[in-house]
């Protein structure tokens, strides 16, 4: 498998960049913001729509759920239709699934409105896709990393204003302003992105979309519910069979299937297979932590510091996102220098590092503000930057939306995962009422586990050869 791309210059000027590259952030912003500013509002969500921490946890593992079944099927269907087609059609659906949260009477509305927006993940993938069409490849690492960095929040603002809109209005009004910041997007996008040609020939494997959809989906909410139903009973266990099985007939149609939504004998790489392990486990350890154990930390009257939702953005959520807007730019400029494998390790090093005092003394608010603002620089600014780099360069030619796509799933995948094993803990050490100090101390322990698992998959993910991914970086 080659890495090499096409040698010709650039196809956007400087002024078609700026544009490109604002439409493209305003873009994955609309998505990002539904995942950020509703943090720090779970316990407003609770509340409001008279439902309990399980179901909240299943709102936000069926978000991410869905984030992955978008990312993959999405970024393959745009090599058929085309990206700017693509990327319009996935914030139409974002802007109805906005409306559906913003509306919603019940926590079943919710869930569907959040699922609507999960779907819309898939405007990462088309974004780095584009980027690395259109831009040569240090133009690409910074613009790569600038679009990255939203993946942890726009710069704190969100989580801090999100916090404030669950405190006065509601968490309804979070849905109604990222509903205007799509708007916005999808005629940046229609102005600034370039309609361009269909990488691929053939047809879209629905099949094994849907295969994917059912297998992903079977196996989360398996996890996710089975510390309420019961690990052994008879719904935990014919969602975890049932999706067992449906990724076993996904993976058998897939080796038969010209065209195929995933290309099998890709994933046998040890450039790849490991590289998606190592964002799987990465999203499962932070974004579990960020986006559900923090929040509840930070907020619980009995387990926590009893802080308000806003006050708990602006020093817990606040410091990751915005160090990573500034370490995410830094991290794409030396990416193609050093190579995109030691970028990685040298995110999930730092990331490790900085989880120590946070399992170690989460209850001493300053040692639990470093540690997540160290992470703004080691795992949304470096880890994340990385990781997306690698698929991109190192997908196949002929199929440049497989591996992004599929890299852009492990991210919901992971997500999914994370939030549906804290959640699970949570649910099962709390005996009753509002979450312990010791579950939520216990979940901490999880993502931290997450976390070495990732380290050591990444141990595993081969160098590129001499004349790999270096020389791609230098070719121009």
């Amino acid at each position: 498998m080659t890495t090499l791309r096409d040698p010709s210059p650039s196809t956007v000027s400087s002024a078609r960049h700026a544009g490109l590259l604002s439409a493209l952030v305003l873009a994955v912003a609309g998505y990002q913001i539904n995942a950020t500013m509703l943090a720090p509002a779970l316990p407003d969500v609770i509340e409001r729509l008279d439902t309990t921490s399980g179901s909240a946890g299943l709102a936000q593992t069926l978000f991410f759920l869905f984030a992955a079944i978008g990312q993959v099927t999405i970024a393959r269907l745009s090599d058929h239709v085309g990206r700017q087609r693509m990327l319009l059609a996935t914030l139409g659906a974002l802007i109805a699934g906005e409306a559906v949260c913003a509306l919603a009477p019940n926590i079943g509305i919710f869930v569907i409105g959040r699922m609507l927006q999960g779907v819309s993940s898939g405007t990462f993938s088309l974004a780095y896709l584009i980027l690395h069409e259109s831009l040569p490849p240090r133009r690409f690492g910074r613009a790569l990393g600038i679009v990255t960095a939203v993946n942890g929040g726009i710069a704190g603002i969100d989580a801090v204003l999100g916090g404030m809109v669950a405190d006065t209005v509601g968490f309804r009004g979070i849905f109604l302003a990222s509903l205007v910041l799509t708007a916005g997007a999808t005629a940046a996008v229609f102005v600034w992105v370039p309609s361009t040609g269909v990488p691929s020939t053939g047809k879209m494997d629905w099949k094994g979309a849907l295969l994917l959809g059912l297998g992903l989906t079977g196996i989360l909410l398996a996890l996710n519910e089975g510390s309420d139903w019961g690990w052994g009973s008879p719904g935990t266990l014919v969602l975890l069979l049932g999706g067992l099985s449906a990724l076993a007939l996904f993976f058998r149609a897939e080796g038969k299937t010209r065209g195929a939504l995933i290309d099998t004998a890709t994933l046998t790489s040890r450039r790849v297979w490991p590289l998606l392990l190592t964002t799987v486990f990465t999203l499962a350890g932070v974004f579990g932590m960020l986006n559900f154990t923090i929040p509840l930390l930070t907020q619980s009257p009995e387990g926590g510091y009893e802080v308000s939702a806003t006050l708990s953005a602006l020093l817990f959520l606040t410091p990751a996102s915005a160090l990573g807007i500034v370490a995410a730019p830094i991290a794409g400029h030396f990416a193609p220098r050093i190579g995109w494998r030691r970028s990685v390790l040298i995110g999930l090093l730092g990331t490790v590092v900085a989880f120590l005092p946070l399992v170690l003394a989460p209850r001493v608010p300053w040692v639990l503000f470093t540690a997540l603002a160290t992470l703004g620089i080691t795992y949304t600014g470096y880890s994340l930057t990385a990781l997306t780099g690698l698929a991109v360069e190192s997908a196949p030619p002929d199929k440049p939306g497989s591996l992004p796509g599929i890299n852009g799933a492990c991210f919901g995948i992971g997500s999914s995962l994370g939030i549906a094993a804290v959640s699970s803990v949570v649910t099962g050490v709390t005996t009753d009422g509002a979450p312990t100090f010791d579950a939520l101390h216990t979940a901490l322990w999880v993502s931290a586990g997450f976390v070495l698992l990732a380290l050591v998959t990444a141990l595993l993910i081969k160098p590129s050869p001499k004349t790999g991914e270096r020389e791609v970086t230098t070719i121009r």
